[in-house]
């Protein structure tokens, strides 16, 4: 089940768990839309891998045990290690390279 981090990993803005500009990658590294965009290329700068919408996990309980309050999102905010200028370093190398043929 996904995590649903509070945060971006790149700017530390708040993402809520129901964020539409919450992007994740396969690891569920979580960034928001502008930094997948202007600082990542759409690469992960931890994986190389692509982005894609985090997905909005329901309110209500539609199916018995199944919403955000009976699998509340994540409080830990979680930032990256890595400076900018790193970021956009390895984002440079791999960045033409479709993110499905990573």
């Amino acid at each position: 089940m996904l995590d649903l981090k509070p945060n971006c990993e790149g700017c530390d803005c708040d993402l809520p768990p129901d964020a539409t500009e919450a992007m994740i990658c396969s690891y569920e590294c979580t960034f928001c839309l502008d930094c997948v965009n202007d600082l990542l290329s759409n690469v992960c700068p931890n994986c190389g891998g692509g982005f894609t919408r985090r997905p909005v996990r329901p309110k209500t309980a539609r199916r018995d045990g199944v919403s955000l309050s009976h699998q509340p999102a994540s409080t830990e905010r979680v930032k990256t290690t890595k400076s900018p200028a790193e970021i956009k370093a390895f984002a440079a190398q791999v960045k033409a390279i479709p993110p499905w043929q990573r």
